[in-house]
This record gives structure tokens, sequence and C-alpha cells, in this order.
């Protein structure tokens, strides 16, 4: 079996409160994904995104990644790692620099975007992001790459993302125990936006909005760069709780029928068809009409999709978001969710699944894998950043090595 390092394999690890999802995928070429292996296992010892039984996680995860390493005939030893929560916060920073060479140099950029994040973290956060938005010179405002420019002064927005630094030890926890290694970890909506956006949408304005078990984990770009990100504690989990009790069935089978059989919009479903509700205790299974099961259901959609209107109408955005609204995570997938979000939303609404993946892709085309492929292109920018960043040094050094023996120096 080999090591995940021998293959140039990058491994995406999403923790969720209802699922566990584990994806490896070989870094190819052109830039795209090669899908090799996946695993996948029920959550166990999860709640809204944090930890309240680290054994039950610590199982979870081993056995998703174990079915990963099966299946991709290799040895994982570091995965990047989703984190989401209410403990999630967000805030639009900036920061100025001279220009001292006149011409702005990446050392330049490196600068004003330390500047930009030196605002005052409390000593119980963590950084997890500082995402640049965009840069003014002088008085040259929205500029995108200001490598080669002149000016005096340089000024950068940026996004910073921070969360609870003892949520996200908890999380390495889980990891650690399982004798593997947390490289990185990544808000879960900046990665879903990794794996469903288009860069069209970015640039027109999109809000992605990944609506798992116990948390919706929101993003909202424009002009190609992130403006906004949010968690709200409430997803699915509380629709699987309602027909849980009002049916009086095990959470189990609530599940597998809100799964199988529920919509999110009641005109959409006959009158006429039913469906066989487990009953608790042993008592006789009963058959229910999955009309009613939709009554049910559609106020909880309604409640959802109104928390998510407001967050985008106070983020100040919403006039922002032409390409409209990309939902993912396994709630988004319900039948009449898209038709009812365009109706609340007044705006164009789509289920985002993962893009640009080859390989097994077949086995991640789904809304549940967009965070853990998301990872893996947010690995693969990364090591490709890198790369960019080491020859433009390697090129540097070499330029002031020339001028040295021109005398320049």
């Amino acid at each position: 079996m080999s090591k995940v390092t021998d293959r140039n394999l990058v491994v995406g690890l999403d923790i969720g409160t209802s699922n566990i999802k584990a994806v490896v995928g070989e870094l190819v070429e052109d830039g795209s994904i090669s899908i090799v292996g996946v695993g996948s296992n029920p959550s166990k010892g999860m709640d809204k995104g944090g930890v309240n039984d680290l054994d039950l996680v610590v199982q979870s995860v081993k056995r998703a990644v174990n079915e990963l390493e099966l299946m991709a005939d290799c040895q994982v030893s570091s995965v990047l790692m989703s984190i989401s929560g209410r403990h999630v916060k967000c805030q639009n920073e900036s920061g100025m620099v001279p220009i001292n060479n006149q011409e702005v140099t990446q050392d330049d950029v490196d600068n004003v975007i330390h500047a930009a994040r030196s605002v005052p973290i409390a000593a119980e956060r963590k950084l997890l992001h500082v995402l640049p938005q965009d840069y003014t010179i002088d008085v040259q405002e929205g500029i995108k790459n200001p490598v080669g420019m002149s000016g005096v002064r340089m000024e950068a927005r940026a996004h910073i993302v921070t969360c609870a630094d003892d949520m996200a030890k908890n999380l390495v926890k889980c990891v650690e125990r399982c004798e593997l290694r947390a490289d990185q970890m990544i808000f879960s909506a900046l990665a879903s936006s990794y794996a469903v956006l288009t860069e069209d949408e970015k640039e027109l304005g999109v809000c992605v909005v990944d609506i798992g078990g116990g948390t919706i984990d929101m993003v909202i770009y424009s002009d190609g760069a992130i403006r906004h990100t949010a968690v709200i504690p409430v997803a699915g989990n509380q629709i699987t709780n309602d027909i849980a009790k009002i049916f009086r069935t095990p959470i189990s089978h609530a599940e597998e029928i809100k799964v199988n059989y529920a919509c999110a919009l009641k005109d959409m479903v006959s009158m006429e068809e039913t469906i066989e509700v487990p009953s608790v205790g042993g008592r006789a299974a009963r058959t229910m009409s999955r009309h009613t099961l939709s009554e049910v259901v559609e106020p909880r959609y309604q409640e959802l999709f109104e928390l998510i209107h407001e967050e985008i109408k106070s983020s100040g955005f919403e006039e922002q978001i032409a390409a409209g609204i990309v939902l993912t995570g396994g709630t988004a997938k319900m039948e009449g969710a898209v038709e009812f979000a365009e109706e609340l939303f007044q705006m164009p609404v789509r289920v985002g699944t993962p893009l640009n993946v080859k390989g097994l892709a077949e086995y991640v085309d789904d809304a549940t894998y967009a965070t853990a492929v998301g990872l893996l292109h947010y690995g693969s920018e990364q090591v490709v950043t890198k790369k960019n960043n080491k020859n433009s040094a390697n090129e540097s050094i070499w330029e002031r090595v020339q001028s040295w023996f021109k005398g320049e120096f």
C-alpha cells in the first residue's frame, strides 16, 4: 500500500454533523483533480459542527478513512479538514504600505496583506483565513493583481475568518487520535465554493449556501472575491426531529423518510401518494399520506430559507449577487427545495455538485460531497501557489546575483 506523499495525492476530510466524507484526489497537470478514492460514514458525536463526544467522532473518522484507503489502495498520513459552527466569525479589514521600489513586488503584496491581518484577535480565537479582496494603488481602485504596477502607496482589503481555538483543537485531536496529521483547517462553505462555483458566478456575484445536518454555512462572492461568510446553527436535523416527533417514529426511520419521500413544497405532491411509517415500541407500522409529510416539512424549509434571506440582507450584499444562490449539502437535495427557494428569494437558484473532477467522478457527483471535493481543489491551489512563489523567489535571487556581477547591487 503506497503512502499519499508518494503519489502526489491530496486528502479532504469533511467531519459534518450528520456524515463524514473523506475523498482522496490526484493532482493532474492541467489543474484538475482525479478522484481515486472515497470513504463515507454516518457521523456520531457531533452537534452543530462541534465535537460533543470525542471517542464517537474518532470511531466515525476511522471508518471513513479505512474505507477510503481500501478503495484508493493508499495509506493516508495527513488531511485537509473542514470546520464549521456558530463560533466561526468574519470581518473585512484593510491595510496600507508605501511602495519602496515604486513598482509593486510580491514582497509589497505580502506586506500589505500582513498589515490588513494585523488586527487584534482575542486569545481564544484562531485565525483561519485571510482572503484578499482587492487593492488600491494611489487613486486607482479595484485592482485584482497589483504586481508590476507603479505607485507610491498601496492599500489592500481582505476578508478575515476566525474560529474558536478550543473548537478547532477538538477537531484536530479527533484526527490525531486516528494517527493522521491535520495540514490545514478550511471553513466548510469556502471549501464548498471551490467545488461548485464557476469563475463567471464569482465575478457576477453569488451566494453559496451549504445546508448540512447541523449548520447552514454561507459565503458571498462579488467581483471575484469573498465579501461575507456566516454560519446559521440550524439545518436539516431540525426537519428530521419534526418528522420523528409528529409521526412518532424513531430518528433513524425519520431520516430515511425525509431523504426518500419528503418534499419541500406540498403543492408538488399528490394527495393519493402514501408511505409506510414505522412506529416505536414494537407497534405496527402505519400508512400515511406523502402530502401530510410535506405539510410538516414545508414550514421548516420556509423557516430555514427566511434565516438565510435575513443573513443575506444584513450582509449588505443582496443587490450584488446577480448570479443568484447555489444550494449545496445534503438538505439542499430535497425535491422542491430549488423551486421553493426561487419563489422566496426571487432570484436564480441551483443545486451545486462538484465540478472539474476526473477519475471516479461518479462517486462524488452529489451535493453532499461538495465540501470534501472543495478541500481537494483548495489544496491543489495551495500547491500551485507555493510552486509559483518558489519560482518567483528563485528568479528574484538570480536577478540580484546578475545585478551584483554587473556592479548594480
